[in-house]
């Protein structure tokens, strides 16, 4: 059985991580005491003196009692006195953990920080790594997995499965299950094993773009946006495709060689050779004014554009894209 600490205080921006350690922490309290052993406070329940008298009060639950309570980031400083007592005095055979889903100046409190490390218990963060910091972060993942991640492995990552914490780990943790412990992963592998169906939908959307199918761009699209894709990462796959095809096209006018290109291209070879046929077929004049069109859409995201919704930019900008 898990040797659980007196109290817990989990914290931080990156709310995908949060909340998959609550429902990991949900699912050990119920394996451990049964349901009748775990107390839930969430919204209005979810009040320091709520939670202080829940921790006084007495239980005549068999095993050890878990209490897991929501919107920490909520409280503030002036409202923890009858909280900081009952954690000083917990009841042995007793865990109380508190979520802080932290997001600007929404933050847990320090008195409560204070308050779980003078009972013995745990602070844990839980903080988004920025963009940038990503290929290191995944690096660092792959290691506690006892799998070597090369840097270049780790951009392509990144690049191929997205900015997604969680959607890198499952990856990562995908490909520990799949290789030797110990194993070197270079880019090859990361290009075979990895990448969802989204991110492949993705790539069909960029490829659907290139291709000049306007229907096929903008059906591929609504089916993204259907599943919960926001439409900065699609304009990032985009962007990054069509960036690939315009170098393309430029090596293809200054005399490259279809193979010099595909040697250089990480990716399977028919994926490189329609790739390269399209950005022909293309040529650099019409890559660059798709590149323009693409950095239009994405100030649109970001709310420059003529105040229509998200759908109707992207669908626009891709008939143009497409046309």
């Amino acid at each position: 059985m898990a040797a659980f600490k007196p109290a817990y205080l989990i914290h931080g921006d990156d709310h995908g991580r949060i909340a998959e350690r609550r429902a990991r922490l949900r699912e050990l309290a119920e394996r451990s005491s049964g349901a009748q052993g775990l107390e839930l406070f969430e919204g209005e329940q979810a009040a320091p003196d709520t939670v202080a008298a829940a921790l006084n009060a007495l239980t005549f639950a068999i095993g050890r009692r878990f209490l897991i309570v929501d919107g920490a980031e909520r409280w503030k400083d002036r409202e923890l006195d009858a909280l900081e007592a009952a954690l000083a005095s917990l009841a042995p055979d007793t865990t109380v953990t508190f979520f802080a889903r932290e997001d600007g100046r929404l933050k847990a409190p320090k008195r409560l920080h204070d308050a779980v490390s003078r009972a013995g218990g745990v602070i844990d963060a839980e903080q988004s790594v920025k963009p940038w910091e990503l290929p290191k972060w995944a690096v660092s993942q792959a290691r506690q997995l006892g799998l070597d991640l090369t840097p270049e492995a780790a951009r392509m990552l990144v690049a191929h499965v997205g900015e997604r914490q969680q959607r890198l780990l499952r990856e990562l943790e995908k490909l520990a299950l799949d290789l030797e412990p110990g194993a070197s992963i270079d880019v090859d592998t990361v290009l075979e094993v990895t990448a969802a169906s989204a991110e492949r939908k993705a790539w069909a959307l960029a490829d659907a773009l290139l291709s000049g199918s306007a229907a096929t761009s903008a059906r591929i699209l609504l089916q993204l946006r259907t599943q919960g894709e926001r439409l900065p990462g699609q304009i990032y796959w985009m962007s990054t495709r069509i960036r690939q095809a315009l170098q393309i096209a430029r090596e293809l006018e200054r005399g490259a060689s279809h193979s010099q290109i595909r040697s250089g291209l990480r990716m399977p070879s028919a994926a490189a050779d329609r790739l390269i046929a399209d950005a022909k077929r293309l040529g650099v004049e019409r890559l660059e004014r798709a590149t323009c069109l693409v950095a239009d859409l994405e100030l649109a995201s970001r709310g420059g554009g003529s105040g229509a919704s998200e759908e109707t930019e992207a669908l626009l900008a891709i008939s143009e894209l497409a046309a």
